[in-house]
């Protein structure tokens, strides 16, 4: 290895400050810890917040809509925190430093749930099992656990997969390649944590007590974080650059400022740097694009600003205006993925509720399996699929494609767009079925239908195959697109998409309710379920995203690719 190669070149240092060295730093040395890190807080998540909207219900004696809401918006802003953990990893404190400390928030609201579930006095009075009667103060205290949670959850969650993907040097093709791979198995640990949740942590929850089945995930969360540190001195790490918002603002003000400024036909005159290095610690440049050309003269150089100096809120540089560009070209990538995140949260949600009203033994045994644990079978379904995918997909694709990774990350998302029409006709023919049940053998006042709960594994499977394709290719391509100074914060903005789709599936059933459970009607979505029809809802959702599957395809003809300076060009023909 030359005396150049020995150290990378896209900007990271090691966790003493130092240029990253290639040899001791990085690649999937490091990622073994990141990804333990993911696996153990996703098994914590989703240990407490697979089953939650049964908690609401039993142990906060919320009825179904409301519990559904309550969980719905939860969950949404387990999605909108993101936002800030990104502003402080983007801007002032890197990664690692926005990890480690909302790691520490993450783990006390944690504890405090598991003991607003098991300390007398914290714990709502229950008269049964599931009949509790909270107090005012109960129910504050577990929604503030759930929001400390929500908030350090929040501030990891578009941390840890961009510092993973920052452990490759994106200048290095041997490193770069290893990319999408790890991409993939981030995802599988996901799910390794989101398996074992659903299936024991569901059940202790169910047939022990909700005190173990909080506890437990707090114990997880805690190991996530010594996981995370234990590998330190293997990490590389993106210097932060400053905050993005006050750059974007920039741009727009100086655009608006000279808007009767013409832009030059010779774009090479537009200001940049003179430096090989941008501006922007922890970026480099971006080759400027034709498109959005109304912000280009941001970057056009008048006589005033040769005169009166440099002023950021007048004249930006290229790579500031191509930063703001590229946030915008992902606008509509974004949209696409609402209508997919609220099909994605009825698993949650009404798929649970669903099975509640299904025979849950286990062939005729007097094992009950709980609702929310089939939700197992999504995670079978993405860990059948992501070795599929990554071993047999990717190499059998790229010898058609001539692509390195197969397909584009925009053709990978509309797979699972695709797929996931199937999942919501599969949910709402199954609820079609039971409901005929219902009526013809007159089971309304009737909990469990002789319909088994496993013919809902179709619309499980279905899910965790779209998520595969959307989500992965979802969180790969808002990192490839984001400017280097800003990748936390575009990992934040694609997973504000799962945010808006569990607002927007929380709305729909708010209006859907208002609607139709009136003049005494109890509606589609009743507390009773057999008096309902849910599966006018998994219709709507389907319908939905049938629409929405057609908008994406228009979307990606559109799209424009961004390209760093010093890296090679993606043919945009190529890369639809």
């Amino acid at each position: 290895m030359e005396e150049d190669d020995i150290y990378t070149k896209d900007g990271t240092v090691d966790y003493k400050g130092n240029p990253a060295n290639k040899k001791t730093t990085g690649t999937w040395r490091a990622c073994p810890y990141i990804i333990g890190n993911e696996g153990c807080e996703r098994l914590a998540y989703y240990g407490m917040s697979t089953n939650l909207v049964l908690y609401f219900k039993h142990q906060l004696n919320q009825q179904n809509a409301t519990a559904s809401k309550n969980n719905q918006n939860w969950s949404g802003t387990c999605y909108i925190t993101p936002l800030i953990g990104a502003f402080l990893a983007d801007s002032y404190l890197g990664r690692y430093w926005t990890i480690a400390c909302f790691s520490i928030i993450y783990v006390i609201g944690m504890t405090l749930l598991a003991m607003s579930a098991s300390v007398d006095g914290m714990k709502p009075f229950c008269y049964s099992k599931d009949n509790c009667n909270p107090t005012d103060t109960q129910s504050a205290m577990t929604f503030l656990a759930l929001y400390l949670i929500a908030l350090g959850t929040g501030g990891i969650k578009p941390c840890v997969s961009s510092y993973g993907a920052d452990q490759f040097d994106d200048t290095d093709e041997r490193e770069k390649i290893h990319k999408s791979s790890f991409f993939n198995w981030f995802y599988f640990s996901i799910n390794i944590g989101a398996l074992i949740a659903a299936s024991v942590l569901v059940w202790v929850q169910t047939n022990v007590s909700w005190g173990w089945g909080f506890g437990i995930p707090a114990i997880a969360m805690a190991i996530a974080v010594g996981f995370f540190f234990v590998g330190t001195r293997l990490y590389r790490n993106q210097i932060p650059g400053g905050s993005p918002l006050t750059r974007l603002c920039q741009v727009l003000v100086a655009s608006i400022r000279k808007y009767n400024v013409a832009v030059p036909a010779d774009k090479s005159l537009l200001y940049e740097k003179a430096d090989a290095e941008s501006n922007i610690k922890g970026s480099r440049k971006i080759d400027h694009t034709n498109d959005l050309s109304f912000f280009d003269k941001a970057a056009v150089e008048t006589q005033t600003d040769q005169l009166k100096g440099i002023n950021p809120w007048r004249l930006c540089t290229v790579t500031q205006v191509e930063e703001l560009k590229a946030i915008i070209r992902l606008l509509p990538i974004w949209a696409s993925g609402i209508i997919f995140a609220a099909v994605y949260s009825q698993m949650s949600n009404l798929f649970t509720l669903q099975g509640e009203r299904m025979d849950t033994r286990v062939a005729h045994s007097n094992f009950h399996i709980p609702p929310a644990s089939l939700s197992i079978f999504d995670t079978l379904s993405v860990i059948f699929w992501v070795p599929i995918y990554d071993r047999i997909i990717v190499p059998t694709t790229r010898k058609f494609t001539g692509r390195k990774n197969g397909l584009t990350q925009l053709q990978r998302m509309g797979i699972g767009l695709f797929i996931s029409i199937f999942a919501m006709v599969a949910a709402a023919i199954l609820e079609q079925e039971r409901l005929q049940i219902v009526k013809k053998h007159n089971y309304y006042d009737v909990k469990e239908m002789p319909l088994t709960i496993f013919w809902q594994v179709p619309q499980y499977f279905l899910i965790g195959c779209a998520e595969v394709f959307t989500f992965i290719g979802q969180l790969e391509f808002f990192y490839e697109q984001a400017p280097d100074a800003m990748r936390s914060f575009c990992s934040a903005f694609s997973l504000t998409t799962v945010a808006a789709g569990s607002y927007l599936s929380s709305l729909l059933v708010t209006i859907v309710t208002s609607i139709t459970a009136k003049d005494g009607k109890l509606g589609w979505i009743p507390n009773n379920l057999n008096h309902g029809h849910i599966d006018y809802f998994f219709w709507l959702l389907a319908g939905l995203s049938v629409a929405n599957f057609g908008v994406f395809i228009g979307i990606a003809k559109w799209y424009t690719y961004k390209t760093a300076v010093g890296t090679v060009p993606l043919n945009q023909k190529e890369a639809k």
